[in-house]
């Protein structure tokens, strides 16, 4: 039809889309002094994501808090949040918490190769034993796994905890959440390109 000229063929640029990213945030009374600064900074970056994105919080109990810190007033819904959750600031089972989520939600929110964040202190006062294995499970639904620790503050942390301990083999890495510069860190952090390929924790 072109009399043998050559058409230069157009393609559609491939759209590269960001991995959706879920959290797990621990509201217990160790976490206390940092649940408002991490709530809010979770509401910006459900925003951000613009649908790809996931939040949950846990005590003792698992709540998903994902449609209430979408809404667009961030003191609104942290006020909501305060109403509606019943375990804030109460004790920690971190391995049951996990074990709910990798019952109920991890097939739904990640499918498509999730970053998940784990935000505690590790401290847990089940069994540890249960802890690694839900926490092994967590790892191997998805594409990444970041522990956000506000103890890493300390420049002496040690892994003392059992529930530590139970944590540390199983997570790609290992991060400060205490201050503004931890979070700016993070945000970078997911904003560059993640590699499919699992790293090793480090140290």
């Amino acid at each position: 039809r072109t009399g043998g000229e050559l058409l230069a063929l157009r393609r559609r640029a491939r759209v590269e889309r960001p991995p959706t990213v879920v959290a797990l945030c621990d509201i217990s009374g160790s976490m206390g002094r940092y649940s408002e600064m991490l709530l809010r900074f979770l509401h910006a970056l459900l925003a951000a994501r613009a649908g790809r994105g996931h939040v949950f919080l846990f005590a003792t109990r698992l709540t998903n808090a994902t449609r209430t810190l979408r809404h667009k007033d961030v003191d609104a819904a942290l006020a909501r949040i305060g109403r509606e959750v019943t375990d804030w600031s109460s004790g920690t089972r971190l391995g049951a918490s996990l074990a709910a989520f990798n019952r109920t939600w991890s097939r739904r929110v990640l499918a498509q190769g999730a970053i998940v964040l784990l935000v505690t202190d590790g401290l847990d006062r089940d069994d540890p034993a249960g802890l690694g294995a839900e926490a092994a499970r967590l790892r191997r639904s998805c594409r990444r796994l970041i522990w956000l620790n506000p103890l890493l503050r300390y420049a002496g942390f040690e892994p003392r905890a059992a529930g530590v301990r139970a944590l540390l083999p199983e997570v790609d890495e290992h991060r400060p959440v205490h201050d503004l510069a931890s979070l700016e860190a993070l945000a970078r952090a997911l904003a560059a390109p993640t590699p499919r390929p699992r790293g090793s924790f480090p140290g």
